[in-house]
């Protein structure tokens, strides 16, 4: 692995384009913004109420229907992958991408016109060094559709794949290590291509308006329809490719490892993320420090109690070990045989229920939304919980570390955690926990 960090990178100034829509047909504008240090890429809706802004992660993923959507309540941004995979391949760390409608322009197809902009808007180098995963063992998905991706430990990014059309036709490979300069030369100018009896359905209803071959090549057949000759023989090969890079910059860490792809898809694209970023979840939660502090460095229970104004038996946070930063907290909670749920949650077999785990998360991400709102004035109520996972149980004399995080705050109105709790160096639960700030 190199010896030297490297550092965060966000694009030196404002910049951007205006284009036409794939799917609506309308005009759009996408701007790209800086953003400072662990950021990362948030696409934000200019043309909403309140401009709500989505995290480009794994976990807000939606649809990948021939494309790549994310969202986050009702806010959804489409075909995100373009833009992605030029930020991930030229460096890009953290910036804001706005546009004033659901969709950023789809250009001539490729990634050409982000690698123009973000080439107009220029890289800065920020004072931070970059988040990175790690390829330690061999990990795989095989999706349905006969798409199998390999993830080989290396120690630079590389992508070797294989695109196959229908009844094998137009097979094509290449193998390449991802680098600004090769993406810029190799990858971006590759248009994306569809298969006409794809996409007939959906121009029969009105459903790709941007659509034409000044943005597409179309196969027929063995004929390929496109505005232009092929810019390169395998074209298809190095399209895939991007959308390749485009999908694994939702994990939100540049990868260090050889990813081999045959016959890939926005799914198994997908599938892969996720993977990774559950294993980095797990690998979080074993680096985590396990010796509880003395001194200022964390809450003792009584000043836990300060904050929360839960008491026994509901009080679930034995106390605070420590803050990272404003946006992260750990916290402990001792699992004794005299708990009160133990009396009927089993009788004989004494399991923590899974709710219990919620409301410690809960309370923890409370006290971090304590720090966040910097008064005692008001307090965050518990919203709603996605994503949660129970997966091992807890029993008696088991000692829970509680990590929360905070992914997203809108001014002290709402806020975002994700959380999970550890025993034994083991994730046994997780959840993403939504909270709304009101007066006591």
């Amino acid at each position: 692995m190199p010896s030297t960090p490297e550092f965060q990178q966000t694009v030196g100034k404002v910049a951007g384009f205006t284009g036409t829509a794939l799917h609506t047909g309308e005009k759009v504008t996408l701007r790209l913004h800086p953003a400072p240090v662990d950021h990362g890429i948030k696409f934000k809706r200019k043309d909403l109420q309140d401009e709500p802004t989505i995290d480009a992660k794994i976990e807000n993923l939606k649809t990948v229907e021939r494309a790549t959507t994310i969202g986050e309540g009702s806010v959804r941004v489409h075909t995100v992958e373009h833009v992605l995979a030029a930020l991930s391949a030229m460096g890009v760390d953290n910036a804001i991408v706005e546009m004033d409608a659901n969709e950023p322009p789809i250009g001539d197809g490729s990634g050409q016109p982000y690698v123009d902009l973000i080439k107009k808007a220029g890289v800065t180098a920020q004072e931070e060094p970059r988040k990175f995963f790690d390829v330690r063992e061999p990990m795989h998905v095989e999706a349905k559709t006969g798409a199998l991706l390999v993830l080989l430990p290396d120690d630079k990014f590389r992508i070797s794949c294989t695109q196959a059309g229908p009844n094998n036709k137009f097979t094509q490979f290449l193998s390449i290590e991802v680098t600004p300069a090769a993406f810029e030369r190799e990858i971006a100018p590759a248009r994306t291509f569809v298969y006409y009896e794809d996409v007939e359905p959906l121009m029969d209803k009105n459903l790709i308006k941007g659509g034409s071959l000044e943005n597409a090549i179309v196969v027929r057949g063995e004929a390929i329809l496109s505005k232009e000759p092929l810019r390169f023989s395998d074209e298809f090969v190095r399209h895939k490719i991007l959308d390749v890079i485009g999908d694994l910059a939702l994990v939100g860490r540049r990868i260090r490892g050889h990813v081999v792809a045959v016959k890939p898809g926005h799914s198994a694209n997908a599938e892969m993320a996720r993977a990774l970023a559950r294993e980095q979840t797990r690998r979080s939660a074993m680096s985590a420090p396990r010796a509880i502090p003395i001194g200022d460095s964390g809450l003792d229970t009584g000043e836990v109690m300060k904050i929360l104004p839960h008491r026994y038996p509901f009080l679930m946070v034995d106390r605070v070990i420590g803050f990272e930063g404003e946006n992260k907290i750990t916290a402990i909670k001792s699992i004794t045989i005299n708990e009160p749920f133990f009396q009927g949650h089993f009788p004989g077999h004494p399991v923590m229920p899974g709710v219990m785990q919620v409301e410690a998360m809960a309370q923890v991400a409370s006290i971090l939304l304590f720090k966040l709102t910097k008064t005692s004035s008001r307090v965050g109520y518990f919203m709603s919980a996605d994503q949660v996972k129970f997966r091992k149980p807890v029993f008696p004399g088991d000692t829970i570390f509680i990590h929360a995080e905070l992914t997203r705050a809108r001014g002290n109105r709402m806020a975002k955690t994700k959380c999970y709790c550890v025993v034994n160096d083991a994730v046994v639960s997780e959840g993403e926990l939504m909270f709304t700030f009101l007066d006591k």
